[in-house]
């Protein structure tokens, strides 16, 4: 155990997500032995962060504006509305190039064990959104783990007397896999989700 100054660094570091002990230490001195202008331009970006981010007032995504560039993108559909768990989901999904909808981010998944549940997401700004008639078509993407199927399984009961079309995005077999490494669940998911070629 460390004093002072590289002790406080290494528990700020550790208080982070998926940094533990190890890591922590070395992320600590790493920025120790870093030329101080890298370790400047590091401090000016965490503040940059706080002090430019903030949530978009439409779907909750990351934005330096009231609105996020998907919400304010007029060549995208107002019929389908993809709803993730978080703002790193969106940008996976963006990457694949291939939906031309609207997002809602929840902020999370309902956990009881961890003391989340739907009035922790933002489930009453969803119901807010769909209640303008607009989405025709809304597409469950949390994630496939029990609490992400817990979420997807809450917000279907709770959309279904809207009349939509409610979907969840396929989940099967990885490319690259074998199938004798395939779980029951996985392989079960991959015959449910299978077409025709």
């Amino acid at each position: 155990m460390y004093e002072g100054a590289i002790q406080d660094l290494i528990d700020e570091l550790g208080r982070l997500p998926g940094i533990g002990p190890k890591s922590a230490q070395r992320i600590a001195f790493h920025v120790l032995s870093a030329d101080a202008v890298d370790v400047k331009r590091l401090a000016a970006a965490l503040q940059r962060v706080k002090d430019l981010v903030k949530f978009c007032g439409t779907c909750y995504n990351v934005a330096e504006a009231e609105q996020c560039r998907i919400c304010r993108d007029p060549r995208r559909t107002n019929e389908v509305l993809c709803v993730v768990e978080e703002p790193k989901d969106v940008v996976a999904i963006e990457r694949t190039g291939e939906f031309r909808g609207r997002y809602h981010v929840l902020g999370g998944a309902i956990n009881p064990l961890e003391g989340v549940g739907p009035d922790n997401l933002k489930v009453r700004e969803l119901m807010a959104r769909l209640s303008s008639g607009d989405v025709k078509e809304l597409i469950l993407a949390t994630d496939p783990n029990t609490e992400g199927e817990a979420t997807a399984t809450y917000l279907a009961l709770l959309v279904k007397p809207m009349g939509l079309h409610v979907t969840r995005l396929a989940s099967g077999l990885p490319v690259g896999g074998d199938l004798e490494y395939a779980d029951e669940i996985t392989l079960g998911r991959a015959f449910e989700g299978r077409r025709a070629i």
